[in-house]
Protein backbone atom coordinates (compact mmCIF):
# COMPACT_ATOMS: atom_id res chain seq x y z
CA UNK A 1 0.00 0.00 0.00
CA UNK A 2 3.12 2.53 1.12
CA UNK A 3 4.36 1.79 -2.55
CA UNK A 4 1.80 2.22 -4.56
CA UNK A 5 1.00 5.72 -2.54
CA UNK A 6 4.86 6.62 -3.26
CA UNK A 7 4.39 5.12 -7.11
CA UNK A 8 0.80 7.85 -7.28
CA UNK A 9 2.54 10.86 -5.34
CA UNK A 10 5.62 10.61 -7.72
CA UNK A 11 3.39 10.35 -10.86
CA UNK A 12 1.66 13.60 -10.03
CA UNK A 13 4.89 15.53 -8.99
CA UNK A 14 6.45 14.41 -12.48
CA UNK A 15 2.96 15.50 -14.22
CA UNK A 16 2.83 18.73 -12.54
CA UNK A 17 6.42 19.13 -13.50
CA UNK A 18 6.18 18.55 -17.17
CA UNK A 19 2.89 20.10 -17.20
CA UNK A 20 4.62 23.69 -16.07
CA UNK A 21 7.30 23.09 -18.91
CA UNK A 22 4.87 22.63 -21.20
CA UNK A 23 2.94 25.90 -20.50
CA UNK A 24 6.07 27.62 -21.51
CA UNK A 25 6.93 26.00 -24.53
CA UNK A 26 3.01 26.31 -25.23
CA UNK A 27 3.57 29.92 -25.27
CA UNK A 28 6.54 30.32 -27.40
CA UNK A 29 4.77 28.27 -29.66
CA UNK A 30 1.93 30.58 -29.63
CA UNK A 31 4.12 33.40 -29.72
CA UNK A 32 5.76 32.32 -32.79
CA UNK A 33 2.71 31.41 -34.24
CA UNK A 34 1.55 34.88 -34.02
CA UNK A 35 4.41 36.44 -35.25
CA UNK A 36 4.29 34.24 -38.62
CA UNK A 37 0.50 35.04 -39.23
CA UNK A 38 1.80 38.76 -38.55
CA UNK A 39 4.54 38.69 -41.12
CA UNK A 40 2.19 37.46 -43.59
CA UNK A 41 -0.42 39.24 -43.35
CA UNK A 42 2.22 42.54 -43.67
CA UNK A 43 3.18 40.78 -46.66
CA UNK A 44 0.00 40.01 -48.38
CA UNK A 45 -1.30 43.77 -47.65
CA UNK A 46 2.22 44.80 -49.09
CA UNK A 47 1.44 42.39 -51.88
CA UNK A 48 -2.02 43.60 -52.29
CA UNK A 49 -0.58 47.46 -52.47
CA UNK A 50 1.80 46.50 -55.42
CA UNK A 51 -0.98 45.25 -57.62
CA UNK A 52 -3.45 48.41 -56.98
CA UNK A 53 -0.03 50.13 -57.91
CA UNK A 54 0.78 48.19 -61.21
CA UNK A 55 -2.70 48.11 -61.97
CA UNK A 56 -3.21 51.86 -61.25
CA UNK A 57 0.12 52.36 -63.64
CA UNK A 58 -1.34 50.06 -65.86
CA UNK A 59 -4.81 52.68 -66.10
CA UNK A 60 -2.53 55.28 -66.67
CA UNK A 61 -1.08 53.62 -69.85
CA UNK A 62 -4.22 52.72 -71.14
CA UNK A 63 -5.45 56.42 -70.26
CA UNK A 64 -2.28 57.77 -72.35
CA UNK A 65 -2.27 55.29 -75.32
CA UNK A 66 -5.86 56.36 -75.67
CA UNK A 67 -5.08 60.45 -75.43
CA UNK A 68 -2.43 60.53 -78.17
CA UNK A 69 -3.99 59.81 -81.17
CA UNK A 70 -6.43 62.14 -80.35
CA UNK A 71 -3.03 64.26 -80.49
Amino acid sequence: MKHLQRLVIISVLAFAVSSCGDKKDSADRNLEAQKAIQEGMQKEKQMYEGMQKGAENLEKKVQEQKEEPKK
